[in-house]
């Protein structure tokens, strides 16, 4: 097979993964997900069911889908950092990659992340997904920071990060009018926060913060 066919297919089967987890998220949000059956998501998506099953094993695993590609993106963005880097600067450059470069995410985005959001189901969905990158990103944490692979710093670092941009994400995604700054900022302020090891905040007390009086 040469390259210009392998290539086409592989276009072909990302073109078809895609319409699916579009058809999915269209009408679970037109008509809940819970009547929505896989033979629909099929025909909207113009294949037969068995194709589906070929690429996802459920309808909640093609909603999810997306943010699992980009959680993807966020590991291989950090593998490709210079070895020398100190961790957290290449986990914030890692992240702004993932993040800083997008313009502001589009109401279909929007649409995922609130579904995902008020769904049961799918949180588990998400749950199963951030496990299997948590797995991998300590993993490349643990090859960065020359730790063994059952070292606690690793896997408590990967859960840290994708706890954070998650958290971060509902926050935005909950947060209204003038307050609302952009996602980017949102999950940048988070990971910033992890990397200075998470110090509470001052707090005001009648004209001066805490932080001022003791």
């Amino acid at each position: 097979m040469s390259q210009t066919t392998s290539g086409h297919r592989e276009r072909k089967k990302q073109a078809t993964r895609n319409a699916l987890a579009q058809a999915a998220l269209r009408l679970a949000v037109e008509r809940g997900l819970e009547n929505v059956l896989v033979a629909d998501i099929a025909a909207a998506a113009g294949v037969a069911p068995r194709t589906f099953n070929h690429y996802f094993p459920s309808k909640e695993a093609a909603i999810v889908a997306e943010g699992a590609g980009r959680a993807q993106v966020l590991r291989d963005a950090l593998a490709a950092r210079p070895d020398g880097e100190p961790l957290w600067d290449a986990v914030r450059a890692a992240v702004g990659h993932l993040f800083g470069s997008a313009p502001e995410p589009d109401r279909e985005w929007v649409a995922r992340a609130r579904l995902i959001k008020s769904t049961p189901a799918l949180r588990v969905e998400q749950q199963r997904s951030d496990l299997l990158v948590q797995g991998l990103l300590a993993a490349e944490v643990a090859r960065r920071t020359g730790c063994e692979a059952d070292d606690l710093y690793p896997p408590l670092v990967a859960g840290a990060l994708t706890g954070a941009v998650r958290v971060a994400i509902e926050h935005w995604l909950t947060t209204a009018g003038p307050r609302r700054a952009t996602l980017a900022a949102t999950v940048m302020d988070a990971v910033q926060l992890l990397a200075r090891g998470m110090p509470e905040p001052a707090r005001e007390v009648g004209s001066a913060s805490i932080e001022e009086r003791s």
